[in-house]
């Protein structure tokens, strides 16, 4: 499963997608419809072969998960350097947003948050080369399709690729909802930005917390006292977006 995109929308932009090359699209033998039609068409496009199955072979494919009758086989999930991401900066004019995720493990988290960063328009995700979800089938699916389009970049030390960020120009930002955070909504977030997200159960490491230029908490009215990490990067990313495009 783990180089198998499935699902008619996360193949879809696998298709269009340059950060990975696709090397066969997979569709149920008996399945027709105009977007299985347009797959097809996209495939065709880019020279990528068509293989025709029957649906329990596919069911086979991606362990019984819901595929609606097509897959894509792709190049596995490579990355970029460090470097090559902090020069995006010196090639555009507009800010640049870069998200980190410090020890996100679940799938569905690590795919949620990846859509919303690539839809947001972030232009690079920044992770652990250990403590960090690997790129799987469920990532893609969850993803559907941000990781075709969205640079990933893994590093040994990620206090140390936050002090390069902050080298190159960026200012760096924790979620961390806790005394003495500052307000996210009153943040200054206009200029080239690394947002940090923590693990889904203990939040930022203290060395990494250590190496942010300022905390920044989600305001909250109800009982409830944390977010899903993926909510919460949601909500921080648009907010970037928000400020940066008024």
């Amino acid at each position: 499963m783990d180089n198998l995109v499935y699902g008619v929308n996360p193949v879809l932009e696998a298709l269009k997608g340059r950060q990975r090359k696709p090397l066969e699209l997979i569709i149920v033998r008996t399945a027709a419809s105009p977007r299985l039609a347009a797959l097809k068409e996209a495939a065709a496009k880019r020279h990528v072969p068509v293989t025709a199955v029957t649906r329990p072979e596919l069911d086979r494919m991606v362990d019984g998960a819901r595929h609606q009758g097509v897959a894509l086989r792709v190049e596995a999930c490579g990355t970029v350097e460090l470097e090559d991401l902090l020069a995006i900066s010196q090639r555009t004019l507009s800010p640049v947003v870069f998200l980190v995720l410090d020890g996100i493990m679940d799938p569905h988290n690590f795919g949620a948050i990846a859509r919303s960063a690539e839809a947001a328009g972030c232009q690079g995700l920044i992770l652990p080369k250990d403590r960090s979800c690997p790129v799987t089938a469920v990532v893609e699916k969850a993803a559907a399709g941000a990781l075709s389009h969205l640079p990933v970049c893994r590093v040994t030390n990620v206090a140390r690729a936050l002090d390069a960020c902050k080298s190159a120009g960026y200012w760096v930002y924790g979620l961390a909802a806790e005394p003495g955070s500052q307000n996210l909504f009153c943040a200054d977030l206009c200029g080239n930005v690394v947002l940090v997200v923590g693990s889904e159960g203990k939040g930022l490491r203290d060395n990494v917390r250590n190496h942010c230029d300022a905390l920044l908490k989600i305001p909250m009215r109800g009982e409830v006292s944390s977010l899903n990490a993926s909510v919460a990067a949601g909500i921080a990313l648009f907010e970037v977006v928000r400020q940066q495009t008024i």
